[in-house]
């Protein structure tokens, strides 16, 4: 037991670590090939981060543990609105600003409400299909919206995708390579461990989905986050959370549906799908504005926070009372 806690710390951190640097490789390799910036942040930069997601619910879809994956996107969501924007709004207020933002906010809300609607009679190849054609026409759509407010001149180039400092070509291969690798491993064995942690404790995989798999995967959007509102950037910093919300739904969630379709557990549509989605009628909210438009102060972060908490509770105490 104290080998795979031990095994679930170290994968996580590796994870993290990975994460960074496949991103940064991978950015600065489509540089050094003449990629425009604005389409490598878009792009490389929002699926990078939620590289570590996508992973984990391959691994665990491949390896029969559904629940899993189901829990990861899940909770990476909440854990993105609740943790991380709501931590990140107690160092500085965040404010929205550029206008593509406000519009993914009600995709964002019709994706969770479509997720949820698919999986009342579980998740089969067709749902995971279906998700998987929205990631498409959802990175056709941002490219585009992107490219034409370039053109109109209210979007700068590189300064609003949080794009990596560029790396020489050796460099840039190196890193990629090593995070690749990294993700590959770490994923690996974090899947195993959680698998072996969850079995000891008699809880179920989802639930260990829910919470450490869901934080440790969370880590780039929590690096980036604060990176970016630290630089008084706070559209990086929305905008990373928004764009990975939206990619775990399409991206992550599908994974289960493609690769181990069949029924999701009881407590996913009753608890955690519904928390989900009050998080994001909540982000809707808030970047539309109630008495700012569209800003969440420092006690508005301290709420979403404190709601994380309570949720964690919750989570807990039904586990241990199984």
């Amino acid at each position: 037991m104290v080998i795979n806690c031990i095994a679930l710390l170290a994968g996580v951190g590796v994870l993290a670590y990975s994460a960074d640097k496949f991103v940064t490789g991978t950015a600065s390799i489509a540089r050094n090939l003449g990629v425009s910036p604005l389409l490598i942040g878009l792009t490389i930069v929002s699926l990078g981060t939620s590289a570590p997601e996508i992973l984990i619910s391959t691994i665990a879809s491949w390896q029969g543990n559904a629940g899993l994956a189901v829990g990861n996107a899940l909770g990476s969501n909440i854990a993105n609105i609740g943790l991380i924007m709501g931590g990140t709004a107690l160092i500085a207020p965040l404010a929205f600003h550029t206008g593509i933002l406000k519009r993914e906010l009600p995709i964002l809300m019709g994706i969770s409400i479509g997720s949820y609607l698919l999986t009342f009679d579980g998740l089969d190849i067709f749902d995971g299909l279906l998700l998987l054609a929205g990631l498409g026409l959802f990175t056709g759509w941002l490219i585009r919206s992107a490219v034409n407010e370039k053109q109109n001149g209210s979007l700068s180039d590189a300064a609003d995708t949080g794009l990596p400092e560029g790396l020489p070509g050796n460099k840039a291969w190196a890193y990629f390579l090593l995070g690749l690798i990294g993700l590959l491993l770490s994923s690996r064995i974090l899947v195993m461990s959680a698998v072996n942690i969850a079995r000891f404790f008699d809880v179920s995989d989802v639930v260990i989905g829910l919470t450490i798999v869901a934080v440790g995967t969370s880590l780039p959007e929590l690096a980036a986050s604060i990176g970016s509102v630290l630089k008084k950037e706070d559209d990086l910093a929305v905008g990373n959370i928004i764009g990975s919300n939206i990619y775990n739904l399409l991206a992550v969630y599908s994974v289960p549906g493609v690769m181990a379709p069949g029924p999701v557990a009881e407590s996913v549509l009753d608890r955690d799908f519904p928390v989900m989605l009050a998080y994001t009628g909540v982000l809707f909210i808030l970047g539309y504005g109630i008495s700012k438009a569209g800003y969440i102060n420092h006690w508005e972060g301290f709420g979403l926070l404190s709601a994380y908490v309570a949720y964690q509770w919750v989570i807990y105490q039904s586990a241990v009372s199984v």
